[in-house]
Formats: structure tokens, C-alpha cells, sequence
């Protein structure tokens, strides 16, 4: 049985993470691995979408109000893919878990649980001018400067704390990769990582 590998990638808005993932999971089911790819943002639009009842419009409600659930929820969202998929022998990538402080411990205690080793956090680390270039050249009209520059200052109060939790951690490995390059460039330097 191959040995799992847990992947947790974090990014600012627009830093090119999902795209990462996603880059990642390719590459890892091109060497003959399983992987179970868990996007918190994805679970959520999907729990929205699987019917008209009440906790669906809550949801619903909450995130088209840009608030934010409580942390309970995506926590069950990406918990109740673990316990109906995991075999024990597929390798892991999270997106967009644990966004809070309050969330971290909960990896931990999951993966303790599952008794999972090789940890690896991938930071795509990008600047906020490098963020405010990127999206409001797109055009979209939920990328407004403001929306921006709330979502920058979200994930510094909120997501940086989480940064340096698994940092601290000896359970992590943590690798700091330069997003402001290619997705090409970017890929071959988390590859160049993980491997090394």
C-alpha cells in the first residue's frame, strides 16, 4: 500500500491556489495515485445546489450576504468526505480548509485520527498589489477595488494566524512558493519542493 500524503494548500484571493490543486492532483494521478481533492468552496456551492430545504437556504442566505459560516460547517462539509471516501491509502489535498484559527486544531485532531504522517502546507505567497493587479484586470463585478481590499484584510486578520500555526507545527512540513510567476513556474517549484 502506498503511503498517503496530505497536501493543505492556503493562497490569498487570486493567488492561483485552486488552479495549484488542481495541477497538483493531475500530476499525482499521473504517478498512479488515488487522491481525494477536497475544495471547501466547491462543497459549499454543491450543499447549496442539492435542494430547496431550509439548511440550503441559510447557506445560501449567509453566503450571498458575504458573511461567513460558522465554523461547524465546512468543517462537517470536508469531514463527511473524509469518513465516506478514505480507504486508507489515498493521498489528500485540501483547498480552502481551515480559513480560521479555530479550524486548525480540528486538521490536526482528523489526521491524527486517520493516522496520517507526511503533512505538507503549500503557501502560494503572493503580494496584495500583486492581488489588486490580477483581479481587477479581469473585470468581474464582484472584484471592485473595495471587495479587494476587504478580502486582503480578512485573510490577514484571519488566515495568516492559521500560516503560522502549521509553521509552528513539527507535524507540517511548510513550503513558501512565489506566486508571481508562470502557473508553469509555480507548479515546477512546488513539485521541486515536495520532492526534494
Amino acid at each position: 500500500m502506498k503511503t498517503p500524503h496530505i497536501f493543505i494548500f492556503f493562497g490569498k484571493s487570486g493567488s492561483g491556489k485552486g488552479t495549484q490543486a488542481e495541477l497538483l492532483k493531475t500530476e499525482l494521478e499521473g504517478m498512479g495515485r488515488t487522491v481525494i481533492y477536497i475544495e471547501t468552496g466547491q462543497l459549499m456551492r454543491d450543499f447549496v445546489a442539492s435542494g430547496d430545504g431550509y439548511l440550503q437556504k441559510r447557506t445560501n442566505d449567509i453566503i450571498g450576504a458575504g458573511g461567513l459560516m460558522p465554523i461547524f460547517f465546512p468543517t462537517y462539509l470536508w469531514a463527511k468526505i473524509l469518513v465516506e471516501k478514505y480507504t486508507g491509502s489515498e493521498d489528500i489535498i485540501f483547498d480552502g480548509v481551515s480559513r480560521r484559527i479555530e479550524e486548525a486544531p480540528v486538521i490536526d485532531a482528523a489526521l491524527d485520527f486517520l493516522n496520517l504522517e507526511h503533512r505538507s502546507v503549500i503557501h502560494i505567497d503572493v503580494s496584495d498589489k500583486w492581488v489588486i493587479d490580477r483581479l481587477t484586470s479581469r473585470g468581474r463585478t464582484d472584484d471592485s477595488l473595495s471587495g479587494i481590499e476587504k478580502r486582503l484584510a480578512w485573510y490577514l486578520e484571519n488566515v495568516v494566524p492559521v500560516l503560522a500555526y502549521f509553521e509552528s507545527r513539527k507535524a507540517y512540513r511548510f513550503f513558501e512558493i512565489d506566486g508571481e510567476q508562470s502557473i508553469e513556474d509555480v507548479h515546477a517549484d512546488i513539485m521541486k519542493e515536495l520532492t526534494a
